[in-house]
């Protein structure tokens, strides 16, 4: 898994806040306060298995799925599908058009593969390396980043995901691993926020790099 450290560095997880903070009331309000934002989870979500069952039982009536094929790489597929199945809208944001996922999309939305994305990989011994890409996106493929800021925006949330180019998210990364990250807060081992100034050229040219970077 080349990106599995990436992954949680932005909260990928379902325990996990962004910049690689838990749960803890402390590390909650601290994002709260970097991000401005008046509602925020308080207490980690569900894990795959979990997240789907949810679905089966109707608990949670929307899901979107990005990038990922549930109903063949979950334990118990037959009932992935049929959660897929019971749930009102399921949306399928990935490069292949056609997975076993796709059949119970109400909505597909075409991302890039690897190769056709810009962007950052950090492995697991926490080094971060530049993912340029080498191959032209086809059709109306976008970044997974571009979805996600354009359905946010509909949403009404144009302050917040007004984002031009991918080191604009980058920079902010990079700021929230830094905030509130000294002595008088607490120290967490997961810091680049020497990279926060970062401009476009030096992050299009960024050599891999090991965290924690001050």
């Amino acid at each position: 898994q080349p990106n599995a450290m990436g992954g949680r560095e932005v909260g990928g997880l379902a325990n996990q806040l962004a910049a690689h903070m838990g749960f803890e009331t402390e590390n909650v309000e601290r994002v709260a306060r970097f991000w401005g934002s008046k509602n925020m989870i308080t207490e980690p979500g569900l894990k795959a298995v979990d997240l789907f069952d949810a679905i089966h039982d109707g608990e949670i009536k929307a899901v979107w799925i990005m990038g990922t094929n549930p109903v063949v790489s979950l334990p118990n597929a037959d009932k992935a599908v049929e959660a897929l199945q019971n749930c009102d809208f399921v949306v399928v944001s990935d490069c292949i058009g056609n997975t076993d996922t796709c059949h119970y999309a109400d909505v597909k939305l075409p991302s890039q593969a690897w190769g056709e994305r810009n962007g950052t990989v950090t492995n697991s011994e926490r080094r971060i390396s530049r993912q340029r890409p080498f191959l032209q996106a086809p059709g109306s493929a976008r970044e997974d980043w571009q979805i996600i800021a354009e359905v946010a925006r509909k949403m009404g949330y144009e302050d917040a995901f007004g984002y031009k180019q991918v080191v604009e998210i980058f920079q902010e990364h990079a700021a929230l691993s830094g905030f509130e990250n000294d002595n008088a807060h607490g120290v967490r081992d997961f810091d680049i926020s020497y990279l926060q100034d970062i401009g476009p050229k030096e992050y299009d040219e960024l050599q891999p790099v090991q965290w924690p970077v001050t």
